[in-house]
């Protein structure tokens, strides 16, 4: 995976970084199309003409050898039955190139009924299917192939992500700064402004009093609330811990495109007045680094649903000015913090410089004490359904057993460990070790068809992701993966992250909130099977779309289902501009199926 740099080390090795890249950037103009720049596969680029009139020279020069296409550059929405006209799915005009469907700000401002106090308003909101756009998200001019990773840490093309504000105002804090054809990620953030590993350092040393790191604290999962560039999380990677990243998608513009054009995890989320997507007791630690969150609001109501995200005796990270400043009305927020917590019965185990670090019980008899001296609400029961859409609730949640508790080992341990997460759910040690094998011989498989160097592939997402067995595979290649447990299939979300792993709970009936090209590979297994009975809300042309979207130039998806399922994408395919290999390898159960290897054609309009 090369080399990580500390941030000292990246500011002196800067200047010739830069200069090693930039020799490169003479040959955008000419390998643009070609989309050759630091990967191994080469094809030529795919012209869509823009609509509308234009003069019988312009462009020529530029598309002198690519193919054209017969797709129509055209703003088109959904209509009910789906249909796609014989010339392929419409282009979106280029305007729409960040295109995000459920977090469109010009939609939710025509929504009168939001609780905008709370920033109802930027939790995920899809419009109506009669007003989704029914077209392909075109990239960016001058959009080039990212750069690999480890090296995209630290550099990025700026015209894949050509937004100036964060390197403006972020810039004095080391967030990002303007290189020329190249954004630089020093590694910095607004409380870290000197570089992330010397933030983690003092972490480690606050969690352990000065004894240890993050690591030997237990921490493995982290959820990092308002992640900004998640420099956080790219430099807690060589601690092996796994950070589920998060931020808005509000004034700090892009800040979750930059992340995953970096090759870093993170997801648009917010914390506002739904559950998190993501399963209870899942982190060791949640992080919030200035991440503009009003904790003392609500009565607490959002600390409350960290407590349930947080494992027993996990950490809770605050670094903000509450924590240290004396002016303003910082110390009416600290004490509100304190009051809240405390009836939690969550410990303050350090304070120092400009953050204060919480611990979660494990033993519940405080919380009891304090549920009967009113101080503190207990929820009247422990749902255990999937955290998809629910309302937050002013209370916390006990466990009257701590048995049910199993001990997790560390995280190399916990990739194909047998948990007590899966005997609850019916799956036996025996199909559970049979199950990561298969997927073993699977992922094997799947790189010598895919015939690209692992270089090429760092974002990952697992769209059916069932117990991660497939996530696990790629656990030793310079992947992350970002696994997806569809909220109407069986839970097997906490048993992903018992495994060490992350993911997120979603509705594919549903676009995903991420930017345009977020992933280098979608895996979906069985995945439209399971939609078939909402074709009217849910079509297989709608998931394509979405997989489209989500996908980045020269990107891969891999599709296993039934027969007729597969023949369709064969034919719809070409329309979405998607070349297809067909391939036949054995299932579980040692039949021979076929698998599809559809890949993304680079195009562009020009």
């Amino acid at each position: 995976m090369g080399r990580w740099w500390s941030p000292a080390s990246a500011a002196v090795a800067e200047p010739r970084s830069v200069q090693l890249l930039l020799l490169g950037v003479a040959l955008i103009a000419a390998s643009f199309y070609a989309g050759t720049l630091f990967r191994s596969s080469t094809s030529t680029a795919l012209i869509v003409p823009p609509s509308g009139p234009r003069s019988p020279d312009s462009s020529r020069s530029q598309v002198a050898d690519a193919p054209m296409f017969t797709n129509r550059v055209s703003l088109t929405y959904r209509a009910t039955p789906v249909s796609v006209p014989d010339s392929g799915v419409d282009v979106c005009p280029l305007e729409y190139n960040e295109y995000v469907p459920c977090h469109d700000a010009a939609y939710v401002r025509s929504l009168k009924n939001l609780d905008r106090s709370r920033h109802e308003d930027l939790e995920s909101i899809c419009p109506p299917r009669e007003k989704r756009l029914f077209c392909l998200v075109p990239p960016p001019n001058e959009y080039k192939i990212p750069i690999s990773w480890p090296t995209s840490r630290d550099y990025v093309w700026r015209s894949n992500v050509n937004h100036s504000r964060l390197a403006e105002v972020k810039g004095g804090q080391n967030w990002v700064h303007d290189k020329g054809k190249l954004w630089w990620f020093p590694g910095g953030g607004t409380h870290f402004k000197h570089g992330a590993s010397e933030y983690i350092e003092r972490l480690g040393n606050m969690t352990t009093n000065s004894t240890g790191d993050l690591r030997s604290a237990g921490v493995v999962q982290v959820l990092d609330v308002g992640c900004g560039v998640a420099s956080f999380s790219a430099y807690l990677l060589p601690l092996e811990i796994q950070t589920m990243s998060f931020a808005p998608k509000d004034g700090h513009e892009n800040q979750i495109q930059f992340a995953l054009e970096r090759g870093i995890g993170a997801m648009i989320s917010v914390l506002a007045t739904k559950q998190l997507p993501y399963p209870g007791k899942s982190f060791e630690m949640v992080h919030c680094s200035r991440c503009r969150v009003d904790w003392h609001e609500n009565d607490g109501i959002l600390l409350k649903e960290v407590d349930r995200l947080l494992r027993p005796n996990g950490y809770f990270v605050y670094s903000a000015p509450p924590a240290y400043r004396k002016d303003k009305d910082f110390p009416i927020i600290w004490e509100k913090l304190v009051n809240i917590t405390t009836s939690m019965c969550w410990k303050l185990i350090a304070k120092h410089v400009q953050t204060a670090i919480w611990v979660k019980p494990k033993d519940e008899s405080c919380r009891r004490r304090n549920a009967d001296m009113k101080l503190l609400n207990i929820c009247e029961s422990n749902n255990s359904s999937p955290s998809w859409k629910i309302p937050l609730m002013n209370c916390v949640r006990m466990y009257s057993d701590h048995s049910e508790m199993q001990k997790l080992p560390s995280r190399s341990d916990r990739l194909s460990f047998y948990f007590k997460s899966l005997e609850m759910i019916g799956v036996t040690q025996e199909r559970f070790e049979k199950n990561n094998q298969f997927w073993l011989d699977q992922v094997h498989q799947y790189w010598s068809l895919l015939g690209v160097e692992k270089s090429s592939i760092r974002n990952v997402m697992d769209m059916n992701a069932n117990y991660g067995g497939f996530a696990v595979a790629l656990s030793k290649d310079p992947v992350w993966t970002m696994n997806i447990v569809p909220h109407t299939m069986s839970d097997t979300l906490p048993v992903i992250y018992d495994r060490g792993l992350v993911g997120s709970y979603h509705d594919w009936c549903e676009p995903f909130s991420t930017y345009p090209r977020s992933y280098d590979l979608l895996h979906a297994f069985q995945l439209f099977s399971h939609y078939e009975g909402r074709k009217e809300d849910c079509s297989l042309e709608d998931i394509m779309l979405e997989m489209d979207r989500i996908t980045r130039p020269q990107g891969f998806i891999i599709i296993r289902d039934e027969k007729n399922t597969l023949s369709r994408i064969i034919d719809l395919a070409p329309k979405f501009l998607w070349d297809v290999t067909t391939h036949m390898l054995e299932n579980e159960e040692n039949r021979t199926e076929q698998v599809l290897i559809c890949r993304k054609k680079f195009w562009a309009i020009i």
